[in-house]
């Protein structure tokens, strides 16, 4: 689910504080475009969050808020799904069959067999 959330950029000591008033989360970063960075990391994890608690993410809005002198307005997109994809990292348990030959040599180079097959799988899938 695509999304595009209005933030404001508040200029702070070093940096600037950034808030989502829809979602109601500060963040902040050192630059503009770090700060944009990581609303749009907050907002993922925020929205991760409630999907996970079997909440609804409120639908985003083009509308741009008021804003204090000094401050800036701006909007944040956010692709929820892409987002769970690349920082989701819920472990899910696989039962797999390998000779037991195999798994003797294996255990006594004291292989990790998640790992081996978490690479294996990595490269079958062309994801490195």
């Amino acid at each position: 689910m695509k999304s595009v959330y209005p933030i404001i950029l508040t200029p702070a000591e070093n940096g600037y504080v950034v808030y989502v008033p829809a979602l109601d989360i500060n963040t902040e970063g050192e630059t503009i475009p770090d700060a944009i960075a990581m609303a749009r990391d907050a907002i993922g994890l925020w929205g991760l969050a409630e999907e996970d608690s079997g909440r609804s993410i409120p639908e985003g809005s083009s509308e741009l808020p008021t804003c204090n002198p000094g401050e800036l307005a701006t909007l944040v997109d956010i692709d929820f799904d892409a987002y769970r994809r690349a920082n989701d990292m819920r472990v899910v348990r696989k039962n797999c069959t390998i000779p037991s030959w195999l798994n003797e040599a294996a255990e006594a180079a004291h292989i990790n067999f998640s790992a081996a097959l978490q690479a294996g799988l990595k490269k079958q899938l062309n994801l490195e």
